[in-house]
């Protein structure tokens, strides 16, 4: 009796696939759509019940990286708390989702070679794009001399070399550029 149980329990764990953990890294100028598509991303993963946090450039900052300011040096601090989070959800089977501007190549490099499974999505954008939808003003501020150090204005932004995925957020919806990212992740045995 105790065995047929223990042999039931063996076989049910064998049904159940265990999910794969990964950090899908976002990078791109700020008002590029990493937020917008990151929360789509979020709501479809979540509807298909699989574990997925989001760590958002915005709240990360106010939260884990509160008193860092934008010199070079604190926003790799930034980003290397970023990656050791999501390094941290993804090595324990939950899809870890980043939105952070993380604009300088070898801080992305250096966090991709903590990970086992990481993605890194370009939104790419073009700056008058992201200016046309700056919801915020920052842009404007930047250009006025009010924000020093603004990523693509008085600070670089570092396009990647090989990204995993591309979308091109000047083009189509950001439901579409979700939908770009999902079938990707499909056809490289991610979901």
């Amino acid at each position: 009796m105790i065995q047929q149980m223990e042999d039931k329990i063996k076989n049910n764990r064998s049904v159940v696939k265990e999910q794969k953990g990964f950090t899908l890294w976002f990078t791109g100028l700020s008002g590029a759509g990493k937020s917008t598509i990151s929360h789509i991303l979020l709501d479809k993963f979540k509807k298909k019940n699989l574990k997925v946090e989001l760590l958002d450039g915005d709240v990360v900052r106010t939260n884990l990286s509160k008193g860092l300011g934008f010199s070079k040096e604190d926003r790799d601090t930034n980003i290397r708390r970023i990656g050791f989070v999501a390094n941290l959800l993804a090595r324990n089977g939950v899809i870890a989702i980043t939105a952070a501007i993380s604009p300088y190549r070898a801080i992305r490099d250096e966090v991709r070679s903590m990970h086992d499974n990481f993605v890194e999505v370009y939104a790419k954008c073009s700056l008058e794009a992201a200016e046309k939808r700056d919801v915020k003003g920052l842009y404007k501020k930047a250009r006025a001399g009010e924000i020093p150090q603004f990523t693509g204005v008085s600070d670089p932004y570092e396009e990647p070399l090989n990204p995993e995925i591309t979308v091109e957020t000047d083009n189509g919806t950001p439901e579409e550029r979700a939908e770009q990212i999902i079938d990707w992740l499909t056809n490289n045995d991610y979901l």
